[in-house]
């Protein structure tokens, strides 16, 4: 049983969980909650990891941490102690994610530009998109400088390249016909 066939299985047991007490939306926002703060901390990873640790001790810190989730993220939290399985949190978190998203018809359009997005290119990208895709979708930003500026727009198997540096390879090859 691999950790990513088990954080599927925990994920879809909450989401039917979170689905039938109406909390699906609240749910996922303690999942993204829970993503943010285990991507951002090196110390939390390593603990949640950690095969000294407790998982009791997982358990009370997890409490405090947060305190504010849902009961039916709690129930997660529950169940990962009396198994023992604390380590893939994380997993199941992102899967339920995933799931809710699918559940919703939401397409994730990956969005990669030289800077973090402004209100203003996050609206053009938007509207490029929905000429790609008819499903809701959910932006994930990506910053890489090397392309100077516009956008790259991936949303499943489809691309739009609209980056600067696209544009000057473009020329570049205009010029050197």
């Amino acid at each position: 049983m691999g950790m990513s066939r088990a954080a599927i299985r925990y994920a879809k047991a909450i989401l039917e969980t979170a689905v039938s007490s109406g909390k699906a939306n609240q749910v996922n926002d303690d999942m993204k909650s829970i993503i943010a703060a285990v991507n951002s901390s090196a110390d939390l990873n390593d603990f949640l990891a950690s095969p000294i640790i407790t998982s009791d001790l997982k358990m009370k810190a997890l409490s405090e941490v947060f305190a504010s989730v849902q009961g039916e993220t709690k129930s997660l939290f529950r169940l990962l102690q009396e198994n023992k399985r604390f380590e893939i949190l994380l997993a199941i978190a992102i899967q339920f994610n995933t799931q809710f998203d699918e559940m919703n018809g939401v397409e994730v359009a990956k969005v990669t530009t030289a800077f973090p997005l402004t209100a203003d290119l996050e609206a053009q990208i938007l509207a490029k998109a929905a000429t790609i895709s008819i499903k809701k979708l959910t932006i994930q930003n990506t910053v890489d400088a090397s392309i100077i500026g516009g956008f790259i727009l991936r949303i499943g198997d489809k691309q739009y390249n609209a980056s600067v540096s696209n544009r000057l390879q473009e020329l570049k090859r205009e010029f050197s016909n």
